[in-house]
């Protein structure tokens, strides 16, 4: 990526040389470009939300900025393009966003997310900590930045505008007004799942900002619920976790089990910790944030649930289903089971029998399947 601040080498987490995806983006070049020819002073406290892969931190890593983010992916990524260029352990500060904000900000960088509802929780938990003389410039692509995105920095921050487009990217500028009274984060939202769903019937749910689906069960998901395996005990993975629901409706269903809740989002990871224990679950449980299955033994896994997520970002992709699929098989003990929600078009059937060797269609609808795999 060429930048004001020389030309870092970016990769994506985990590195695949065959994704032709870059780790940054058109925005990404337009808000470093802005920084250097208005001369944004650098020198006081620097906060960059939601940076995708690292590329903004360590484009300004002499100046030693936080970087904010929801995604261990992201997080692992921003590690690795910073030892890439050469740049000191420490010298940028990694924050995730269930973290303590930073009680100073003196320039503030957002990289608009896909969720406006992660956008404002963050916009709130940060907004302290902006003075009347903090610069905060937002980037995005046009496609991701909407009225409603506007809307939310000036309701929470104060006056807002943006740029011209270039290159399809789009920038943010928000003069801080100390003056403003600011609403109340709504988050964590918490609502009463339906009946008909098995055992978490009108059960808790807690979600905290940007887990999909924030204030209802979608319809995959109650899917899956109807038609999970009953009494299988033993060690059980939500993998992909989100707000926790299907593992636990696991856990009230058979309390010798042992689940782990395993997301990439630090945000998800919350949610389905703070869902499992609003419901008063007996059983033993574990809370993971991490890249899929990574780190967990081979062979020590009993049965694996799974509704993979099909978009990285702005990108349709099933380079995550892949991933959560083989990492499931390497888990799994011989015997042991995947089970896996999605939409029919996806294929998912095609991938599975060609990792396990067998796939078996346990429920359908017009929309979605239920698959089953078994590692033999």
């Amino acid at each position: 990526m060429t930048t004001p601040w020389g030309e870092p080498a970016l990769t994506r987490f985990p590195e695949d040389p065959s994704d032709r995806l870059r780790a940054w983006d058109a925005s990404d070049e337009y808000l470093l470009r802005h920084l250097a020819t208005e001369r944004v002073p650098l020198d006081g406290s620097v906060v960059v939300l939601g940076d995708r892969w690292g590329a903004l931190v360590t484009a300004l890593a002499a100046h030693r900025p936080v970087q904010v983010t929801d995604s261990f992916l992201a997080q692992e990524a921003t590690r690795a393009n910073l030892a890439r260029a050469g740049v000191e352990p420490g010298t940028v500060r990694l924050l995730t966003t269930q973290d303590p904000p930073p009680g100073r900000i003196d320039v503030l960088l957002v990289r608009v997310p896909k969720s406006l509802a992660l956008l404002e929780d963050q916009l709130l938990r940060l907004a302290p900590a902006v003075h009347a003389g903090t610069v905060v410039v937002g980037a995005g692509m046009v496609k991701e930045i909407h009225t409603s995105t506007l809307r939310l920095f000036e309701r929470i921050l104060g006056p807002t505008r943006t740029s011209l487009a270039e290159k399809k990217a789009r920038l943010i500028f928000c003069t801080p007004d100390p003056a403003l009274e600011r609403p109340a984060n709504p988050w964590p939202y918490v609502y009463t799942l339906p009946d008909g769903i098995g055992p978490a019937a009108q059960g808790t749910v807690v979600n905290h900002a940007g887990v999909f689906c924030a204030d209802r069960l979608d319809i995959g998901t109650r899917f899956f619920l109807r038609h999970l395996p009953e009494g299988r005990g033993g060690r059980v993975v939500d993998l992909g976790c989100g707000n926790g629901v299907v593992g636990t409706s696991v856990a009230l269903a058979d309390p010798g089990a042992e689940v782990l809740f395993v997301d990439e989002s630090f945000q998800a990871v919350a949610s389905a910790e703070a869902t499992y224990k609003a419901n008063g679950v007996p059983g033993q449980a574990e809370f993971r944030v991490g890249d899929g299955l990574a780190g967990v033994p081979s062979g020590s896994v009993d049965l694996v649930l799974n509704n993979p997520p099909f978009h990285s970002h702005q990108a349709t992709t099933d380079a995550t289903a892949w991933r959560m699929f083989t990492g499931a098989r390497r888990a799994l003990r011989p015997g042991g089971e995947l089970w896996v929600v999605g939409n029919r078009h996806l294929g998912y059937h095609v991938k599975l029998r060609k990792l396990f060797g067998n796939s078996r269609l346990v429920a359908s609808d017009p929309k979605f399947v239920v698959l089953k795999a078994v590692k033999r």
